[in-house]
C-alpha cells in the first residue's frame, strides 16, 4: 500500500476525473470481494492491491497540476501517515480519558492558533467538529441560545408570539447556513440575505438599510454571519465594519472563515481577516488550506462561556459531575458529537514538525499564483475575466465569437462538463449574477502558471467541438 501510494504522490502528470460509469465500477468492486459467507478468507495480498489501486484510480487527483476545481487540498503526506495512525490505535477524542494526546494537542492548537486571532487567552475556547457546516450550526445554536435561553428546552413555544428569530448573512453566504437555519426550525424564509458590493462582499453601507427592513417586518435578527472567503469567489466580507454593526444591534457576530481563516497564519495575508478579534465565534477548516485530511474543522469562541450554551445536557454515563484536571479537558459537551475522530492530530504533528512557516508559504504561493492566472486573463481577449482574486478562488468565462448572451449561461455549463469528460483538467462551475461561470480554485502547490495557460487552450479545444 506504501509503495502505491508514494508511486501515486510521485505521478505529476496533468490528469483530471475520469468518471466510471457506477454500474461498471460496482461490478468492479463486488469482483473483488470473497464469495466466502462462512469463514474469514485467507488474506490476499493481490485482492488488496486490487483494492487499493481502484480507489486512487476513481478518485479526484488532487496531488496532480491538473486538479484546479474544489476546495480540499492535496495533504501534505505526514499529515496522512499521522491519520493512519490515528485510524488504527483508534482513540476518540471527545473526552481526555479516550484521547489524552489529541485533548492537550487542541488546547496547544488552539492556543497557537489564537496568536494570529488576538482573543484574550483566558476567556476564549476552541473544539474541533466534523466539517464547517457542523461548526456553523453548532455556532448558531450558541447565538439563538444566548438570545433565546429558553428555547433548547421549551422550544418555540419559549417565544413571545411575535418574536420571529432570523439570522443575516451575506447573500454569497455558503449553503450550510440556510441549512443550520432549517435544522434549528428558524427556516429559510427568516434567513435575511445582506446586499453585496462590486467585489461581492457584504455591503457594510447597505447592511444597516436591510437589517432595519427585516425589523420592520417583524423579524429579530440575532445573529450577523460574516465571511472571510465566500465559496462562489473567495470574497472576503468588511469583518472590521461588521463587527461594528453587530456590537450596536447586540448580535452576535459570527464568522464563516471555512476557506480563508487559514490566511491568519500568514504576515503578508491577514489583514483581509481584519477585524476577526471583534467576532463572537470563527469556523476554520483545516483540511482545506491547511492541506491535511479532511474532516479537520476548528470553531472558536470569544467567549468560552457563551461557547458552553450550544448544547445543554446531562449524561451520567459521559458527563462527569466532579471535575478534575483530567475532565477539564472533556469537550464532549460543547461539541454535537459523542464519539469523534481524533481529527488535531494531523494538523498538530504538522505544525510541531514544521512550525508555521510551511502553511504560510503553501497559502502565499497559492494566493500569488492566483494573482498570475488572473494577469494572464486579462491579456485573453476570448476569455471575460469577473473579479480580482482575493485569495486562491478565480471566477471567468470564456467567450469566444458567435456566442450569444442568452447562451453564455448553457454554454459554460458544457464547457465545464466537456473540459472534465476530456480528462486533463478538473475544474468546477458556479453561477455569478446568474450565469454560469468556470471556476478554478488554486489548492495545489505543484500547479504552475504554465499549467493554467495549458488549461485555458483546453478550453478553447473543448470550446471549439461544442
Amino acid at each position: 500500500m506504501l509503495a502505491r501510494l508514494e508511486k501515486h504522490l510521485a505521478d505529476l502528470s496533468i490528469r483530471g476525473l475520469e468518471l466510471a460509469d457506477p454500474a461498471r465500477l460496482t461490478e468492479a468492486a463486488r469482483a473483488l470481494m470473497t464469495t466466502d459467507r462462512e469463514q474469514p478468507t485467507v488474506f490476499d495480498e493481490e485482492r488488496l492491491a486490487a483494492i487499493v489501486d481502484l480507489y486512487i484510480r476513481t478518485g479526484i487527483q488532487v496531488h496532480s497540476p491538473g486538479y484546479m476545481g474544489r476546495q480540499f487540498s492535496g495533504v501534505v503526506p505526514l499529515s496522512g501517515v499521522i491519520d493512519f495512525v490515528s485510524s488504527v490505535v483508534n482513540q476518540p477524542s471527545s473526552f481526555y480519558e479516550a484521547g489524552q494526546l489529541p485533548n492537550v494537542a487542541e488546547r496547544i492548537m488552539a492556543d497557537e492558533l489564537n496568536r494570529f486571532i488576538g482573543w484574550d487567552q483566558d476567556r476564549f475556547a476552541m473544539v474541533t467538529t466534523s466539517g464547517g457546516s457542523l461548526a456553523n450550526l453548532t455556532a448558531l445554536l450558541a447565538a439563538r441560545n444566548r438570545a433565546f435561553p429558553g428555547y433548547w428546552s421549551q422550544g418555540h413555544s419559549a417565544l413571545a408570539a411575535q418574536v420571529r428569530p432570523a439570522v443575516a448573512v451575506g447573500a454569497d453566504v455558503h449553503y450550510s447556513v440556510a441549512r443550520a437555519a432549517g435544522v434549528m426550525g428558524i427556516g429559510e424564509d427568516r434567513i435575511v440575505r445582506l446586499p453585496l458590493d462590486g467585489r461581492r462582499r457584504i455591503d457594510a453601507d447597505r447592511a444597516r438599510q436591510a437589517l432595519d427592513a427585516a425589523a420592520a417586518q417583524g423579524l429579530t435578527v440575532f445573529c450577523l454571519v460574516a465571511s472571510a472567503g465566500t465559496t462562489p469567489v473567495g470574497a472576503f466580507d468588511p469583518l472590521d465594519r461588521l463587527a461594528v454593526i453587530a456590537r450596536e444591534r447586540g448580535l452576535w457576530f459570527h464568522v464563516d472563515g471555512a476557506h480563508g481563516a487559514s490566511l491568519l497564519v500568514s504576515d503578508r495575508l491577514r489583514h483581509k481577516l481584519r477585524g476577526i478579534a471583534e467576532a463572537d465565534s470563527l469556523t476554520w477548516d483545516a483540511h482545506k488550506m491547511m492541506f491535511v485530511p479532511a474532516p479537520c474543522t476548528l470553531l472558536f469562541y470569544r467567549d468560552r462561556e457563551s461557547g458552553r450554551g450550544a448544547f445543554r445536557q446531562t449524561a451520567s454515563y459521559v458527563f462527569d459531575e466532579r471535575q478534575d484536571i483530567y475532565t477539564a479537558l472533556d469537550n464532549g459537551d460543547k461539541n454535537f458529537e459523542c464519539t469523534k475522530r481524533p481529527m488535531i492530530m494531523p494538523l498538530w504533528a504538522l505544525w510541531a514538525m514544521y512550525g508555521k512557516s510551511l502553511f504560510a508559504e503553501k497559502i502565499e504561493y497559492l494566493c500569488r499564483l492566483t494573482q498570475e492566472a488572473h494577469a494572464i486573463l486579462e491579456g485573453e481577449p476570448d476569455f471575460e475575466v469577473l473579479h480580482r482574486p482575493e485569495a486562491n478562488i478565480l471566477c471567468f468565462r470564456y467567450r469566444p465569437e458567435g456566442v450569444e448572451v442568452d447562451d453564455l449561461h448553457p454554454f459554460q455549463v458544457d464547457l465545464r462538463n466537456r473540459v472534465k469528460s476530456r480528462g486533463n483538467f478538473f475544474i468546477s462551475k458556479v453561477d455569478v449574477d446568474g450565469v454560469a461561470a468556470l471556476r478554478v480554485v488554486m489548492m495545489n502547490h505543484h500547479i504552475t502558471s504554465g499549467h493554467f495557460q495549458m488549461l485555458l487552450d483546453e478550453i478553447r479545444k473543448a470550446g471549439q467541438s461544442q
